[in-house]
């Protein structure tokens, strides 16, 4: 459709075409919902919009559209989805700006890489697992104040700054092709334990992906976090670690916070290099 239509009363309105699914492993399918333009809207404002109509343009009455958000200003991660074609939070995609690239319509699709729950939420439950294996953290014995900790340089806070600023959005790995999709079914008699330990044994052996591998710079870095710096080494060159990445470079262009992911991979994949020629030599 070329150029906004005009809806009830005569306001300026755009078309809003949405990859709906009802249930996981349910077949897929497009809704098409008309919504009146007003200034200053966001992808989020939109599909509020299409829950309070709650009405297709044929005039079918249909569930709201179900989505996840909670921060709306990028700083969760959780309104991830494919806004015209390009992976990206809802909340600051701004529909103006979309209708000057697509005038008059606005598609919207869940992440083709996590399993979908319903409609655009998915289960980004991969994600914090790659973090689980790469212990993202800082360890600590005790709550007690034990005096200043050791002074790291500007330079250090800088990069350490810009890699904690990751949100664990997934368009990294949406965009990655080594980050490939993992189709998992729970069996009828298995319990919902043992249906969780199958995936997680299945997304460790998959590519942990640009997020972990940077996660895994900062804390090595970090001045407590060096401590257990070879276990996160052991992760980086186990099933699924950084000898996989095809260093495309995709995660860098649709990172949202603009974390230099390049940077991070090669470093990362020098220190593993050294890691495993220590482990090699000790033996």
């Amino acid at each position: 459709m070329n150029g906004a239509a005009r809806a009830e009363g005569g306001a300026r309105s755009f078309l809003v075409r949405v990859l709906r699914q009802d249930r996981p492993g349910a077949e897929a399918y497009w809704e098409s919902h008309r919504v009146a333009h007003e200034p200053d809207m966001n992808v989020i404002s939109v599909l509020q919009r299409i829950a309070e109509q709650a009405r297709t343009v044929e005039g079918k009455r249909v569930a709201p559209v179900v989505w996840e958000c909670n921060c709306l200003e990028e700083v969760c991660g959780a309104c991830t989805m494919i806004i015209n074609g390009r992976v990206r939070q809802a909340c600051t995609a701004l529909v103006d700006r979309l209708l000057a690239d697509r005038p008059g319509e606005i598609e919207l699709r869940p992440m083709t890489k996590f399993p979908v729950l319903r409609d655009l939420l998915v289960d980004r439950t991969r994600i914090f697992a790659a973090l689980h294996k790469v212990k993202a953290w800082v360890p600590v014995d005790s709550y007690h104040h034990m005096g200043s900790g050791p002074r790291r340089s500007q330079d250090e806070q800088q990069m350490a700054y810009l890699y904690s600023k990751c949100m664990s959005c997934g368009c990294c790995l949406e965009a990655c092709p080594q980050f490939l999709k993992i189709e998992l079914a729970r069996g009828r008699d298995e319990s919902a334990e043992t249906f969780r330990a199958r995936c997680f044994a299945a997304y460790d052996r998959s590519f942990m992906g640009a997020h972990a591998i940077a996660q895994v710079e900062l804390f090595n870095a970090n001045p407590i976090g060096k401590m257990s710096a070879s276990e996160r080494l052991d992760a980086l060159v186990s099933e699924g670690g950084i000898q996989n990445c095809g260093n495309a470079q995709n995660c860098v262009k649709v990172c949202p916070k603009e974390i230099p992911l390049t940077r991070a991979i090669a470093l990362a994949g020098r220190h593993a290099t050294v890691h495993a020629l220590r482990n090699w030599f000790d033996r």
